[in-house]
């Protein structure tokens, strides 16, 4: 973009980081501080920590992306992520942090106690935290790239190595103030640039979203190619695409029709069909499930619930998350309407996640301020990476610090997040093609399918068993990392087995609990002795237990 403002930008933000990081080493010395930041965090400060760490790239870049290329359709995405926050108050927020577990391998061996399950929930931690992690660096890498020309690893690497620092050195402890700085800026970020397009809307006499003739460059524009496609003109001819080809569209063109891109106006703004045997239907309500039941298992967002004093401060502290987010998610929507009148191109480019940082140039020009806005924007994404990153690194090293290398102590937990975070940078830089809202969408699937089931039913059935746990995990859960192993690593597929894979929830999570429910019936024999006490300690307020 050759904007000056924008690699200062990052540099600030990233330095900041540190710096906050740095802060929070002198208050971070024990292992309980590096874990749960020793069950000392207010429910104002864990709530805007909640909300830097939830508000990932999926959420800064994809959801506004994925809105531009398909419309209404994906609106689910910002309303599920948004809405599972209200699953988590109801069935599990207080009930988790009075179990004193400091992870969710603890939780399933005190409700449970089983050590084979203990093992089996740390294998999907860290899978989900990975295949989490990765589309994080992934849009790391697309940022830095596109406002700075810079190869697409120098970001992926850039963020792994600043958190895995941060994480290393100053633990949950460190990380709780860098997140909640993080939030207020990633909103600012957003925010005020939104602003000044909206007031440029409407300077530009209010452009029309979806124009009758469909979406149009405004100016005369070079489109390159990322992604293979089909590309259908207005004259009716048609060409196949590859990446590396160069376009020239004149201002005033009509945007080709893209294929697998909701281009005409009434495929952007009506729900899909996607034929007519309901596949369309079904993938709405699977997605409808995998974001809504899918963070109450995200192991990142259930860590911090273990840093409150208490349940009622878990309480707390998701009803101000739910406020956050919920303001949080007006802005990305906006972006991506917007995008479909300033950055056309990139609907044939395949560069959609692009639209937040392209947009304040786009549509204000390059200028000064619209060059100042960039960098903010820019800002705002690179605090988006390194916030998400952090928690999830933070629940993955401590899994792998007590399970795997099963030292529980400072020195070993630095070394699992060293670990932790140098897997998904390798992953990272192989898979950069991938649409970043899509496969975090799968790791609230893998979430919802494995962890919620095990939680809803350990905290308020007494019936679940061991056993029940464990097959059901293996078999939803197992189920849903299936379908992603396809979705990435499979041949395309089409018709009903193109949608049950990438929308894995709707037949996975039912499959879990019954799997559970009808194994832990069989198995009841196995349900532990103590099953009474711990459900008191589960249920009843600290004041009455103390």
């Amino acid at each position: 973009m050759g904007n000056g403002y924008v690699v200062p930008a990052i540099v600030a933000v990233t330095l900041v980081t540190l710096g906050i990081g740095f802060y929070g080493l002198r208050l971070a010395r024990t292992t309980s501080d590096f874990l749960v930041a020793s069950r000392a965090v207010s429910p104002t400060w864990n709530a805007a920590a909640i909300g830097g760490e939830y508000l990932s790239a999926a959420s800064f870049l994809g959801v506004a992306g994925l809105i531009l290329k398909y419309g209404v359709d994906v609106l689910w995405y910002p309303v599920g992520f948004a809405a599972g926050y209200l699953a988590l108050l109801l069935f599990v927020a207080a009930p988790l942090r009075r179990s004193g577990a400091f992870t969710l391998p603890d939780f399933c061996e005190l409700r449970l106690g089983s050590r084979r399950l203990r093992t089996l929930a740390t294998v999907f931690v860290i899978f989900i935290g990975w295949l989490y992690l990765v589309p994080q660096l992934q849009g790391a890498g697309l940022t830095l790239a596109t406002v700075a020309g810079s190869p697409y690893p120098v970001g992926a690497l850039l963020v792994a190595a600043v958190v895995t620092a941060n994480v290393a050195l100053g633990g949950m402890r460190a990380i709780t103030f860098v997140q909640a700085f993080q939030y207020w800026l990633k909103l600012t970020a957003l925010a005020v640039p939104a602003i000044f397009l909206a007031l440029q809307w409407q300077a530009d006499a209010r452009p029309a979203v979806t124009p009758p003739d469909g979406p149009a460059f405004p100016t005369a524009t070079t489109v390159v190619v990322e992604h293979h496609a089909a590309l259908t003109f207005t004259d009716g001819t048609s060409r196949e695409v590859r990446p590396g080809d160069r376009l020239d569209f004149a201002a005033g063109d009509p945007v080709p029709e893209v294929s697998g891109v909701a281009t005409d106006a009434a495929d952007w703004l009506l729900p899909s069909t996607a034929g007519d045997d309901d596949r369309g239907l079904f993938a709405t309500y699977s997605l409808i499930l995998a974001t809504f039941l899918g963070t109450m298992g995200l192991p990142h967002v259930l860590v911090r619930f273990y840093t409150n004093p208490d349940g009622a401060a878990a309480r707390r502290t998701t009803l101000v998350v739910l406020a956050l987010v919920g303001v949080f998610y007006l802005l990305p929507t906006l972006y991506g309407v917007l995008g479909r009148i300033y950055t056309p191109q990139l609907l044939v480019t395949g560069q959609t996640d692009a639209v937040v940082v392209l947009l304040p140039e786009a549509a204000l020009g390059n200028g000064t301020t619209g060059r100042l806005l960039a960098a903010l924007v820019a800002a705002g994404a690179f605090a988006a990476f390194l916030s998400t990153s952090s928690g999830l690194l933070t629940s993955v090293a401590g899994v792998i610090s007590t399970d795997v290398l099963g030292r529980g102590s400072v020195r070993g937990f630095q070394l699992a997040t060293v670990i932790a975070g140098g897997v998904p940078a390798v992953l990272a830089l192989n898979l950069s093609g991938l649409d970043v809202s899509q496969v975090v969408g799968l790791a609230f699937a893998v979430a919802a399918s494995s962890f919620c089931p095990l939680l809803v039913l350990g905290i308020w059935w007494r019936g679940l068993t061991d056993l029940g746990a464990a097959a059901g995990i293996l078999v939803g859960g197992g189920a849903a990392v299936g379908a992603v192993l396809v979705t990435v690593l499979g041949p395309p597929l089409s018709g009903w087995p193109a949608t049950l894979i990438a929308q894995p929830a709707a037949w996975t999570v039912p499959l879990a609990f019954t799997v559970m429910v009808a194994v832990s019936i069989t198995t009841r024999r196995r349900a532990p002795a103590d099953v009474g006490a711990t459900m008191v300690r589960l249920h009843a307020p600290e004041a009455l237990r103390s």
